[in-house]
């Protein structure tokens, strides 16, 4: 399975807000950090903002920050929001020209993959990314 950048710069998002501890930061900042484009960030922010994850302060000294505690954030929520309805191929939602799919077994079974990795995801939140993690706190350190 392959997820999309968009979930990945997702996580990553609410990884770098998590360890600010309240601080505002930048778009700019969190590019810089993981070295990654601003403007696919701005997306991912504007959408994680929507969702009620983060909250954005406007105007001068104004940047984001997480709105909800780490441990009230799950990663299979996140997950399912940014990946959307697709599933792991097109026949997994019944749509499909596949001569095959009357018959074919391997739907199910990738259903059923995919939901597991959903109840696998369901059972950690941010706050597991981020308790007694030193190494990822040292490389995700601001000056400010």
């Amino acid at each position: 399975m392959h997820l999309t950048t968009y979930s990945d710069y997702s996580m990553r998002v609410l990884m770098y807000l998590g360890l600010q501890q309240d601080k505002l930061v930048t778009i700019a900042q969190v590019a810089e950090h993981y070295t990654i484009s601003e403007n696919h960030l701005t997306k991912v922010v504007h959408f994680l903002g929507q969702q009620g994850y983060i909250e954005t302060v406007r105007g001068k000294g104004g940047g984001l920050r997480l709105k909800r505690e780490p441990a009230a954030i799950n990663l299979g929520q996140v997950l399912r929001l940014t990946e959307g309805d697709e599933g792991l191929l097109p026949c997994v939602n019944g749509v499909s020209d596949c001569c095959i799919l009357p018959a074919c077994r391997l739907v199910s079974i990738l259903r059923e993959s995919q939901a597991a990795l959903y109840q696998v995801l369901g059972k950690y939140t941010l706050a597991d990314l981020l308790n007694n993690n030193a190494p990822l706190n040292k490389l995700l350190a601001t000056d400010s």
